[in-house]
Order: structure tokens, then C-alpha cells, then sequence
């Protein structure tokens, strides 16, 4: 009978790992597996903010035909400017603060296609002393709901109710109800069925609907208090750090007849 070979011990120690990515020809080999996910936008970035890796996901919704096309410039020179420096900025925190962005839900817009929802997610990158020299992140579509969960009808209704009322102030503990479940339980499943935490899908649901309604000649003011907010620059707020834009900039992006909706 033939017997597997011995495997080698575990590497451990961060020197060994050091040492095998010194090794490495391609040490951004994560591209090519990154190429094979058409749902993932990944990317490198340098501490100026430039692209220095892509795949192919993120060059075919910029609208490219090749790589290079996106490769050392930066999210102003890829993206309209208002969205551009939207990125620009959130980088820069990333590189001057060491912070890292973290399930962040975000609403973004290409030239290419309709808008689409998706989590994001960046950190730094270091070299040997320590330094931050650039940083490398994804942005992941939401997947569709899991409907052979055990509670998915549960959590579904709270779905469905939330988008007949987000005009509404909406409490988490009344939405767990709804489901006949713990605040704990409601967060969790949610979560693992929908891809989102509650107060995501509300935000996801009242932006949604400002989106659609920012193509009528409604009031920023009144779309917010359509969309479930009280305070109108709290919606301005949220709305730019979902979109990357303000609801006027988006607004002005919408009659520019080049952008999909």
C-alpha cells in the first residue's frame, strides 16, 4: 500500500515567512487567483495612492480593455473626479492612520454597469522597519440570500417589513420580534443569511430608495425625510460615506447620459 509522504512542519516563525516571500518570483501572486473572481474587486495601491496591481474584475467595470490602462495612475484618473477624490481620501486615511476599513458597506458606480452593493474591505501594507507603504483591499458583491437557511422565512419577513417601512424609525429589538428571536440571534442570522447586519440592510434600503427618488426634482430635504431621516445632513452624510458622493453630486452624475442607473 502506498504510503503518503512525511509533511513538512508547519512554517511558524515570521523569519521563515520572511524568507519565503523574498523567495517568491511573483510576490503578488494573489493576482491571478483574484482574476478568477468575477463577484471581487482587489487591488494594490503605493503611498501615493496609485494602483499598482488590479484584477481583472475591477479593469473590466472601469471600462478597460487592459491593466495597464489603470496600473500607476489614480482613483482621479480612473474615476469622475468627485468619486475619485472620495477614494483618494479614504485611502489616505487608511495610509496615515494604520486603520483598517472593515465590512464596509458601500454603493459603488462604473461607467460600465449599473450600480451595484458590495462590502469593503482595506489595510495597510508595511515594510520591514514598520513603515506604511501602500495599501491593498477588496470590495466583494453581496451574495444572494441563503434560502435553505432553517430561519430564513423568519428573517425574510423583517426584510420585507423594513421596505415597506424605512420611512419609519426602525429599532432593532422591534425587528427581532418580528422574528420571533433574540436581538443576539436576529443579528446573527441575518447576518449569515442576508450578508448584511441589520442596520446595514436599513441603510442599504432607505439609500436604495433615495437613489431612485434623487431622479425626480424632489428636494434633497424632502428625499431624506422620504428616505427615514429626520435630519437631512445626517442623510447627506451617510449617503457620501455609502456612495462616495453627496446626494446632489450624485444627482448631477445621473444626467450625465454616459452613467448606467
Amino acid at each position: 500500500m502506498h504510503q503518503l509522504s512525511t509533511p513538512l512542519p508547519p512554517i511558524r516563525s515570521e523569519i521563515e515567512l520572511q524568507q519565503l516571500a523574498q523567495a517568491l518570483a511573483t510576490p503578488f501572486f494573489a493576482e491571478a487567483l483574484f482574476d478568477q473572481l468575477d463577484d471581487v474587486v482587489f487591488f494594490v495601491k503605493d503611498a501615493g495612492g496609485r494602483y499598482r496591481v488590479v484584477n481583472e474584475t475591477l479593469m473590466r467595470r472601469c471600462g478597460c480593455r487592459q491593466k495597464s490602462e489603470i496600473v500607476g495612475r489614480t482613483p482621479l484618473e480612473v474615476f469622475p473626479p468627485e468619486l475619485g477624490a472620495c477614494y483618494v481620501a479614504q485611502d489616505q486615511h487608511v495610509i496615515r492612520s494604520g486603520q483598517v476599513i472593515q465590512n464596509q458597506l458601500e454603493l459603488h458606480l462604473y461607467l460600465s454597469r449599473a450600480p451595484g452593493w458590495c462590502l469593503t474591505y482595506k489595510i495597510p501594507l508595511f515594510d520591514h522597519q514598520g513603515h506604511i507603504v501602500g495599501l491593498t483591499g477588496i470590495s466583494r458583491d453581496l451574495r444572494m440570500p441563503d434560502k435553505g437557511h432553517p430561519v430564513y422565512q423568519r428573517v425574510a419577513d423583517v426584510v420585507t417589513y423594513i421596505q415597506n417601512h424605512y420611512q419609519q424609525p426602525l429599532k432593532i429589538e422591534q425587528l427581532a420580534q418580528i422574528a420571533h428571536l433574540s436581538v443576539a440571534q436576529f443579528e446573527r442570522y441575518m447576518q449569515r443569511i442576508f450578508d448584511l447586519t441589520p442596520k446595514q440592510l436599513i441603510i442599504k434600503t432607505r439609500l436604495q430608495a433615495a437613489t431612485q427618488l434623487l431622479k425626480s426634482n424632489m428636494s434633497i430635504v424632502e428625499i431624506a425625510y422620504s428616505c427615514g431621516y429626520t435630519d437631512h445632513s445626517a442623510f447627506s452624510r451617510q449617503f457620501k460615506m455609502t456612495v462616495g458622493i453627496s446626494p446632489s453630486q450624485y444627482r448631477s452624475l445621473l444626467r450625465q447620459t454616459r452613467w448606467h442607473t
